[in-house]
């Protein structure tokens, strides 16, 4: 997935979902039961006897549904690249092909007081409950329009880039006089910020982007705080091609900077760690702490932001998390962000 833009397919028509998405399964799981909760009720003669009945059909459907989701899983990457009729028909086989083979094995047929229909019928409800899915995730595309997404997507950004470029602004400011020569690069260093804020932000970009973006930005912040601020790269686990979402880094380490480092006369530490760990990237940010100095909750609302962009591009595959190590008001106390997105590996030349 490169965009957050999954509803045009790549000849320009609609197109299926990401069946890598933990979102979509939990969609295809939740929807297939319901239409099995359906068929039993509407065949049912005795309310006793309903939950047995549910509990029965739905150990009839789920093997061939996650057999028909894993295959699906592995061939995402060719399925992506087929027009929208040969992705829907190839869907269609697959989920026939494992409905019909564990028919065979007798797994799907292994109630036959309650699901005797047979491999004729298995295979009528598997196109059923096939069309009625690709149906509902075609009409959640188009009422969850590009239109409509890259305008939240756009409107998220533009919460961050005030504070910045002020920011940025008053760290050229303040070395503007004592040291002309740092002020001019630091000046062309923020128009190069400026140029990855104006461009659109709907794609995934390469992480050493973002980590250049985020290095250019504690550079400028450097120039006002001088040695106070001290930041630690751990990148040796770090996926040379990994993707992820645009100004996701730096607006973590603008709080990490406001609110971990500036409240104090003393020196302070960033720590920013990135490790793959299986098909997931791990981000960490830890700073350090200061409970008796913190001036409101514009640390909750960028996290708050922060979510919802990750849940436009990923949906429910990724997550961020917030932890306060060590004691609350210790001199070890540190804030913890951790995001886990999943792992997209980039085109490498």
């Amino acid at each position: 997935m490169t965009s957050i833009r999954q509803n045009h397919g790549p000849f320009g028509g609609p197109a299926l979902p990401d069946f890598r998405n933990l979102g979509v399964w939990l969609r295809v799981l939740v929807g297939t039961n319901a239409l099995a909760a359906l068929v039993a009720l509407a065949a049912n003669g005795e309310w006793a006897e309903l939950p047995v009945e549910l509990a029965l059909l739905a150990a009839s459907v789920e093997p061939s549904l996650i057999a028909s989701l894993l295959l699906l899983h592995f061939l995402q990457t060719r399925l992506a690249r087929l027009p929208y009729p040969a992705g829907v028909a190839l869907v269609a086989a697959i989920a026939c092909a494992s409905s019909t083979g564990l028919h065979v094995l007798g797994i799907s047929a292994s109630n036959p007081s309650v699901f005797q229909e047979g491999v004729f019928r298995g295979l009528l409800w598997t196109i059923l409950d096939v069309a009625a899915l690709l149906c509902y995730f075609h009409v959640r595309a188009r009422l969850q329009s590009p239109a409509l997404t890259e305008a939240r997507l756009m409107a998220l950004t533009a919460r961050i880039r005030p504070h910045f470029l002020f920011n940025a602004l008053n760290a050229v400011l303040s070395v503007i006089r004592s040291d002309p020569r740092r002020a001019e690069a630091a000046l062309e260093e923020l128009s190069d910020l400026f140029r990855v804020l104006m461009r659109e932000n709907r794609e995934l970009v390469p992480l050493s982007d973002e980590i250049a973006v985020a290095r250019q930005y504690l550079g400028l912040e450097r120039l006002r705080l001088g040695d106070r601020l001290q930041v630690k790269w751990e990148v040796e686990s770090c996926p040379p091609d990994a993707l992820m979402p645009p100004l996701m880094l730096q607006p973590l380490l603008e709080n990490a900077v406001y609110h971990g480092i500036e409240p104090s006369d003393q020196a302070g530490e960033i720590v920013v760690g990135f490790t793959r760990r299986g098909e997931q990237l791990l981000i960490e940010i830890t700073n350090p702490f200061h409970p008796e100095a913190q001036p409101h909750g514009g640390n909750q609302m960028a996290l708050a932001n922060i979510r919802e962009r990750l849940m436009l591009f990923y949906d429910l595959e990724a997550r961020l998390d917030t932890e306060l190590q060590g004691k609350a008001g210790s001199v070890d106390c540190r804030y913890r962000v951790r995001i886990a997105v999943p792992y997209r590996p980039g085109v490498t030349t």
